[in-house]
């Protein structure tokens, strides 16, 4: 795709109420674009117009993309950060609530999102769509398997939507996260997080790259997304595996 030039657009970030997305909030308004930010509760964001919106409810992301593109006619960036990271022990068919919800939003949520505004970005001739999936998608954490199982999905719909949208003049980059330090929850209990603000460094550098490439690939990542071609798939999810041993009743 093209450089993306990220001074001066309007974009919506969905889930952008919090950790990595309120993060590229932040950053893109500094930047000197219009930001505004939604999740599915609508507390003010300093700096930052928000916009309530549960993405697993069909009519609440209708009725927020009405607004915001009443508010924001201009609009030409979409990011669909919405996302859950549940832990499933998949002896136990209790699990299967935990699927769902994380089906819910992690697929048919993002997949909503592009739908209510790709005629909006199409009728412009000109626009981005970013994606997010995770480097679980590439490499399976056994502890999570519906959530690398839904980052998987969006990858392989990023890659479809990608090449349906060619022509139209509207883009798609794909953010492929490693383990992030969003929250101080998340960086006490995986030291191997990497800083939100290290990350955040990493990622708008790649967002402006020339050209800005279909996936944002951090170097933490690289060794998630090209654990097979490089042989060290098997020995990885091996050592994953080890978090198995925390549920219950293992």
């Amino acid at each position: 795709m093209d450089r993306m030039d990220i001074t001066n657009r309007t974009i919506f970030i969905v889930g952008g109420t919090s950790g990595i997305g309120l993060g590229l909030a932040r950053r893109f308004a500094a930047a000197g674009s219009t930001v505004i930010v939604g999740g599915r509760r609508d507390d003010p964001v300093e700096g930052l117009d928000t916009v309530k919106v549960d993405v697993t409810d069909a009519e609440s992301v209708t009725q927020a993309r009405d607004r915001v593109l009443a508010d924001h006619p201009e609009l030409d960036v979409v990011v669909t950060m919405s996302g859950v990271m549940l832990q499933e022990d998949l002896r136990d068919p209790a699990h299967f609530a935990s699927t769902e919800t994380t089906i819910a939003t992690n697929v048919l949520g993002t997949i909503r999102v592009i739908d209510a505004f790709t005629p909006h970005l199409v009728e412009r001739g000109a626009g981005t769509i970013i994606t997010v999936s995770s480097g679980i998608a590439f490499l399976p954490f056994p502890i999570t398997p519906t959530y690398g199982a839904s980052k998987a999905a969006v990858h392989a719909y990023s890659e479809a939507l990608r090449a349906q949208l060619a022509g139209t003049g509207v883009e798609v980059a794909e953010l492929v996260p490693p383990a992030v330090a969003s929250r101080p929850d998340i960086a006490g209990a995986n030291p191997h997080a990497l800083d939100l603000d290290d990350y955040l460094d990493e990622v708008m550098g790649l967002l402006a790259g020339q050209p800005t490439p279909h996936e944002i690939l951090v170097k933490a990542v690289l060794m998630h997304r090209w654990a097979e071609r490089d042989g060290t798939y098997a020995e990885l999810v091996g050592q994953r595996s080890k978090a198995l041993a925390s549920l219950s009743g293992r």
